[in-house]
């Protein structure tokens, strides 16, 4: 009876020491394999392209300012993309305003835009606005850039009638003889804008004021002459018409209100302050807002491709900013966010700044 006990306990014993040796392995097994579908998730975060994408960027003219910020992010793009893929940059695009209307018509799968431009387009009909009805755009980002609004006064104005204000002059219905840049121009749909936060329309305000629209020469000339009072444009420090201004007349720099500087955010402008001496005797900071530029893609554009482009652009910001100094602005932390992005983010842009933890505003 002993012998049996004994022999059973040894069995016991040992299916015990064996279980116990092989424990670790599922173990190690489970682990192993959720390693390897980590770095699986992983791997299909950073991009499912394989092969070869072919794309086209349109931008303006070779030389400008615009197309050499378009080369500097197509270089970063191309870094995110599978080997043997193209991004041809052509030179058709009109600018940020109309930009909206070739990503709509499909002719091109990348543009560089401004955010009120982008929003304006998506939101409104084309009865409401020239290039609306663009409801098939989306925004990879924005951020690109340091662009302001610049509203002047010339000083002859300002010691003549003691306004220093344009909600001031709006409020009197003071004939207020105004310049901005062309029809179709950032420049002057900023100035409609400025205006209609002031809250007035536009008819209103010409019944007692008036508005010339022309070249910048033009309009530089005029102001030197004192034949205008006033301008308002949307700009970047070092803009060549504003520094000859400033240098070579006296030109009062004006502090928009606050409730008007909050209708323009309301409208797809964000804050941004002109520091001092921007401008020659630009002496105290202005606080002003601005339509930062932003990449407008087709929304027929697959999340993959969306998701590498964006993703190269925010891995590659350095290298963007060693190329063109004004994308040293761009910063990942913000650009998908509304205030940047005008129109809705691409869902692959957005899964790109879910996936980096970075903030983004979701359609």
């Amino acid at each position: 009876m002993k012998k049996i006990i004994a022999s059973t306990l040894s069995v016991v014993m040992a299916l015990s020491l064996a279980a116990c040796g092989s424990s670790s392995k599922p173990a190690e097994t489970e682990a192993a394999a959720e390693t390897s579908a980590a770095e699986a998730e992983a791997a299909e975060d950073v991009s499912a392209l394989t092969d070869p994408v072919n794309l086209t960027f349109s931008a303006q003219e070779v030389g400008t300012g615009a197309y050499t910020v378009a080369a500097a992010v197509q270089a970063a793009m191309l870094k995110g993309l599978p080997a043997g893929s193209t991004i041809d940059l052509t030179t058709n695009s009109p600018g940020g305003v109309g930009a909206p209307v070739l990503i709509q018509n499909e002719e091109c799968d990348l543009i560089v835009s401004n955010v009120g431009p982008s929003l304006w387009s998506y939101e409104k009909s084309p009865e409401e606005y020239d290039f609306g009805g663009c409801t098939d755009i989306k925004s990879l980002g924005g951020g690109f850039g340091h662009t302001f609004t610049n509203v002047m006064f010339t000083q002859k104005f300002v010691d003549a009638t003691g306004y220093t204000t344009l909600e001031e002059v709006i409020e009197a219905k003071y004939p207020i003889k105004l310049v901005t840049k062309k029809n179709g121009s950032l420049g002057e749909l900023t100035a409609e804008r400025v205006i209609e936060s002031c809250g007035i329309s536009v008819d209103e305000f010409l019944e007692f004021a008036t508005w010339e629209k022309t070249g910048t020469d033009a309009l530089k000339s005029g102001l030197q002459d004192d034949l205008y009072d006033a301008t308002i444009d949307h700009i970047d420090a070092g803009q060549s018409t504003t520094t000859e201004l400033a240098l070579t007349h006296d030109m009062y720099f004006v502090q928009l209100g606050d409730e008007t500087l909050a209708n323009m955010e309301a409208k797809g402008y964000a804050p941004i302050v002109m520091p001092a001496n921007t401008w020659n005797k630009q002496e105290n900071d202005i606080n002003t807002v601005g339509s930062q530029q932003n990449l407008l893609v087709p929304a027929s554009m697959s999340d993959d491709v969306a998701y590498a482009l964006i993703k190269a652009v925010c891995e590659n910001k350095d290298d963007m900013a060693a190329a063109v100094a004004s994308l040293g602005y761009f910063d990942p932390e913000t650009a998908g966010l509304k205030q940047f992005t005008g129109a809705p983010l691409h869902p692959g842009a957005a899964k790109y700044y879910e996936d980096a933890g970075l903030p983004f505003d979701a359609e």
